[in-house]
C-alpha cells in the first residue's frame, strides 16, 4: 500500500493541474446537482421497524387510510390575558374565525375548534385548536404556511397570546455555516501556530472546505431521493471538516519533514503520501467502517447519518491523497517555514545523511514530554486511568430518551406552546398514548373496545382515556390515554410498561388484541431498543479495533492497549454528557435550558465516531514508534522518536477537532449540541490523556513485549506496511542510481 500511495503522490504532484481541475469539475457537478435537485421528502413513517409502537403505527395507516397520520399538523394554543377567559365572547369569536379561515386551505385535511372538541382547560384560561394537513410538513406550500401565520397574527391582534406546536410551522434549526465558520477560524489559528506559515496553515483548510463542499452538495443532490435531512448534513459536515483538516495536516506535516531531510519536492510529496498517506487511509477506513456499521442498529435515520458521514470522511481521505499533493506541486516551497526556505540549499547538500538526521533529530516538546512520562510510567498510568474512571462514573446513571419540544429553547413558539398546554391541561397532555385495538375477529367489537378502554383508564398513572373511534370497516378501534407525567418522565415509561404487562389477561378476556403507540410510546420503544443495542455495538467496535490494529502494528498487546484506551475515552465522554445534559452540571454555560434523558441516538453514534477518531491518533502516533522500532531503535528510544515526529501534529489535530466540534455546541438542535459536546470532550480525553499519557506509559512498562507477535500469527496476517518500511527499503536500494540519474527539479515559490 505504501508503494502504491508513493506513486500516487508523485503522480498527483506531477499532474497537479489535471488533478486540481478534476476536483473543480467534481465540485461544480455536485453543486449543480444540489441546486437543481428537489428537497428531502422523508415522511419518517418507519423510524425503527420491528418495535411495537412502529407496528401499531403501521396498522393505523393500514386500517385508517384517510386519517392523515403522516400529514403535517399544527396545534395552536390560545392563552387569555390575565383575568379573562378564552370563552369570553370576543376571544371565542377570534378563535373560531381562525379555525374557519384555516379550514379553507387547499392542503388542510381538518380544522377542529377547541369549543367543539372540549379542548378548553378547566379554568378556561387556555384552549387549543388542531389543524391537520393532507401532506407532510416538507411538502407544505408557502401559501399554506403564510395563510395560517396571517390568521394567527389576527388573533394575537385581538389580545390573545398564541403559540404554535406541531410540525407545520416548526422552527427549523439554523442552516450550517456559523458552527463551521467558528471551527475553521479556530483551526486556522492552531495551524498557523503549528506550521508558522500562512500557506501551510491555509492548505489544509482549503482542501477540507473543498472536501466538505463536495460532500454536502452530494447530500443535497441526493436528499430528495433518499430522504436526507438537515441533521444528516450537519453531522456529515462536522466530521468531514474535522477529519479533512486533520488528514491534510498529517500529509503536509510529513511533506515538510521530508523536505527538511533533503528530498526534492516531488520525492517529498511521494514519501508524504506513501507514509502519512498510508496512515490516513487506515485511519479513514476505521472511521468509515465504524460509521457504516451503524446500519446494523436498524434505525433508518441513524443509517442515513452514518452513511452520509462515512461518505464525507471518504471524500476527505481522497482529497488528502490527491488534491493535497497536487496543491503542494503548485507551491512546493510556500508551505515551508521561512527558516526552512532560507536553509533549503544547505539541507539539499545533506541528503546523504538525511536518514541519520531523521533518526536522531533535535529535542522538542514531544520528546521532553515522552521522557517525562517514561521516568514515572506507573504513576502516569494510574493517574490517567483513575481520572478517566472517575469521569466515567456518571455514565452508570445514563438515561436515554427522545426529547421533543420540551428540550427546545424557550425562545421558540413550540416550547412555549408545550409549557402552556402543560400548565393548562397537565404534563401528560403533551404526550398522550395512542391505543390501537384490533377487533377484527371479535363478536362484539364495541364491547371489547370499551372494556379495553375502561381497564386502561383504571391503570395507575393514567389521567383520562378518550372514547374509542372505529374505522369504516368497524374492525379497528383507536383511542387515546393521557398519562399523568410528561413524555420523557420515568413514570410515563412505567405506565406504558404496566399497560403492556396487563395485556395478555385483557386480550384473553375480550378476544381482541391491542398495541400502544403514539409519539411518547414510540420514543420509549426506540430508546429501549437503542439502549439494548449499545453494549453489543460497543463490543463489535472493540473487537474490530483489535483486529484492525493487530494487522497494522503486528502486535498483540498494542491493540489491547488501544481498545482499553478507547473504552476509557468513550465511557468518560458519556459520563461528561450525563453530568451536563442529564444532571445539569454547567448546563447553563452551554445554553442547555432543559435537562433530561440523553438523546437515544447519541451514545451509539458517539461510540462509532470516537472509535474512528481514537484509531486516528493511535495510528498516527504509534505508527511512527513502530517505524523507529523496526529500524533498530530500542523500545524506549522508539517511543521518544515517535513523539518527536508526531506529538506536535497530533496535538494540533486534536485541538482542531475539539475546536470544530465545540462550534456545534452552539447549535439550536439538541442532538447536534449533545453530539458536538460529546465529541469535543471525547477527543480531549482520548488525545491528551489516553494517547499522549497512557500510551507511552504502557509502552514504557512493556518494553520489547509491546511488539510481540506469535510466529504462526505473523505468517497468517497480511502485511499492510502502514509505516512505509518496504518503501524505505526499496528506496535505499535504489538510492545510488537515483542520485546519478534523477534531475533536480527547479525550485518554485
Amino acid at each position: 500500500m505504501a508503494a502504491f500511495l508513493y506513486r500516487l503522490g508523485r503522480t498527483a504532484f506531477r499532474r497537479r493541474r489535471l488533478v486540481t481541475l478534476l476536483w473543480a469539475v467534481i465540485l461544480g457537478a455536485v453543486g449543480l446537482g444540489a441546486a437543481t435537485a428537489p428537497g428531502a421528502s422523508d415522511d419518517g413513517t418507519s423510524f425503527m421497524p420491528g418495535i411495537e409502537a412502529q407496528k401499531a403505527f403501521d396498522l393505523i395507516g393500514e386500517r385508517f387510510p384517510g386519517s392523515d397520520a403522516n400529514g403535517a399538523n399544527a396545534r395552536i394554543v390560545f392563552i387569555a390575558p390575565g383575568g379573562e377567559t378564552v370563552t369570553a365572547a370576543d376571544n371565542r369569536a377570534a378563535i373560531e374565525e381562525l379555525v374557519d379561515t384555516a379550514a379553507e386551505g387547499s392542503q388542510v385535511a381538518s380544522a377542529v375548534s377547541p369549543f367543539t372538541a372540549s379542548a378548553v382547560s378547566e379554568d378556561a384560561s387556555t384552549a387549543y385548536a388542531t389543524i391537520t394537513y393532507k401532506v407532510a410538513a416538507a411538502d407544505l406550500t408557502d401559501a399554506s404556511k403564510n395563510a395560517l401565520e396571517k390568521a394567527i397574527g389576527e388573533v394575537r391582534d385581538a389580545g390573545l397570546t398564541v403559540e404554535v406546536g406541531g410540525t407545520a410551522l416548526a422552527t427549523q434549526p439554523a442552516a450550517g455555516g456559523v458552527a463551521e465558520g467558528v471551527g475553521i477560524a479556530l483551526a486556522a489559528v492552531v495551524l498557523l501556530i503549528t506550521f508558522g506559515s500562512l500557506a501551510a496553515a491555509g492548505l489544509p483548510l482549503l482542501t477540507a472546505v473543498i472536501g466538505v463542499g463536495v460532500s454536502m452538495c452530494a447530500i443535497l443532490a441526493l436528499a430528495g431521493t433518499f430522504g436526507l435531512s438537515l441533521t444528516t448534513g450537519t453531522l456529515a459536515s462536522m466530521l468531514g471538516l474535522a477529519v479533512g483538516i486533520d488528514y491534510a495536516l498529517f500529509v503536509v506535516s510529513r511533506y515538510r519533514e521530508e523536505r527538511a531531510n533533503g528530498h526534492e519536492p516531488r520525492e517529498a510529496a511521494g514519501l508524504a503520501v506513501g507514509t502519512a498517506g498510508s496512515a490516513v487511509v487506515f485511519a479513514g477506513l476505521t472511521v468509515i467502517i465504524a460509521l457504516a456499521g451503524l446500519t446494523v442498529i436498524g434505525v433508518p435515520m441513524l443509517t442515513k447519518m452514518g452513511l452520509c458521514a462515512a461518505g464525507a470522511v471518504g471524500v476527505g481521505v481522497l482529497v488528502a491523497l490527491t488534491l493535497v499533493p497536487a496543491l503542494l506541486g503548485m507551491w512546493p516551497n510556500a508551505v515551508l517555514s521561512r527558516k526552512d526556505r532560507k536553509d533549503r540549499k544547505d539541507r539539499d547538500r545533506m541528503r546523504g545523511t538525511s536518514a541519520q538526521h531523521h533518526a536522531a533529530g533535535p529535542d522538542n516538546g514531544g520528546t521532553r514530554w515522552a521522557r517525562f512520562v517514561m521516568r514515572r510510567p506507573l504513576a502516569v498510568l494510574l493517574v490517567g486511568v483513575a481520572g478517566l474512571g472517575a469521569l466515567a462514573l456518571p455514565a452508570t446513571q445514563l438515561e436515554m430518551g427522545m426529547p421533543g419540544d420540551e428540550a427546545k429553547s424557550t425562545s421558540t413558539t413550540e416550547r412555549r406552546a408545550y409549557d402552556a398546554l402543560a400548565d393548562g391541561f397537565g404534563a401528560g397532555f403533551n404526550g398522550p398514548l395512542t391505543i390501537v385495538a384490533d377487533v377484527k375477529d371479535v363478536t362484539d367489537p364495541k364491547a371489547a373496545a370499551t372494556t379495553i378502554a375502561e381497564k386502561i383508564a383504571g391503570t395507575e398513572g393514567v389521567v383520562s382515556v378518550g372514547p374509542p373511534q372505529f374505522n369504516e370497516a368497524g374492525d379497528t378501534a383507536l383511542f387515546s390515554a393521557v398519562p399523568a407525567g410528561g413524555p420523557s418522565d420515568e413514570a410515563t415509561k412505567e405506565v406504558v410498561q404496566t399497560i403492556r404487562a396487563e395485556r395478555s389477561d385483557l386480550e384473553a378476556q375480550t378476544g381482541a388484541t391491542f398495541e400502544v403507540t403514539g409519539s411518547t410510546a414510540m420514543n420509549i420503544d426506540i430508546s429501549q431498543a437503542l439502549q439494548d443495542a449499545l453494549v453489543p455495538y460497543l463490543a463489535v467496535v472493540v473487537l474490530l479495533s483489535l483486529l484492525l490494529l493487530l494487522v497494522v502494528f503486528r502486535s498483540v498487546l498494542v491493540p489491547v492497549k488501544a481498545a482499553v484506551g478507547f473504552l476509557l475515552s468513550v465511557l468518560a465522554s458519556l459520563g461528561a454528557v450525563v453530568a451536563v445534559f442529564q444532571w445539569g452540571w454547567g448546563a447553563e454555560l452551554l445554553g442547555v435550558e432543559q435537562t433530561g434523558p440523553v438523546m437515544s441516538l447519541m451514545p451509539i453514534f458517539l461510540v462509532g465516531i470516537v472509535f474512528g477518531l481514537a484509531m486516528d491518533y493511535e495510528v498516527f502516533l504509534v505508527a511512527r514508534m513502530r517505524e523507529a522500532y523496526v529500524r533498530g531503535e530500542r523500545p524506549a528510544q522508539a517511543v521518544v522518536t515517535g513523539f518527536r515526529h508526531s506529538a506536535r501534529v497530533v496535538v494540533a489535530a486534536a485541538v482542531i477537532m475539539i475546536a470544530v466540534f465545540s462550534g456545534f455546541v452552539a447549535s439550536g438542535e439538541s442532538m447536534i449540541k449533545t453530539i458536538g459536546f460529546g465529541l469535543a470532550v471525547a477527543v480531549l480525553f482520548d488525545a491528551f490523556v489516553v494517547r499522549m499519557a497512557i500510551v507511552p506509559a504502557v509502552l514504557s512498562l512493556l518494553g520489547d513485549k509491546a511488539w510481540w507477535l506469535p510466529r504462526r500469527l505473523d505468517k497468517v496476517l497480511p502485511h499492510v506496511d502502514v509505516e512505509g518500511e518496504g518503501l524505505t527499503s526499496r528506496r535505499a536500494a535504489a538510492a545510488p542510481a537515483d542520485t546519478e540519474t534523477r534531475p533536480q527539479e527547479p525550485a518554485r515559490t
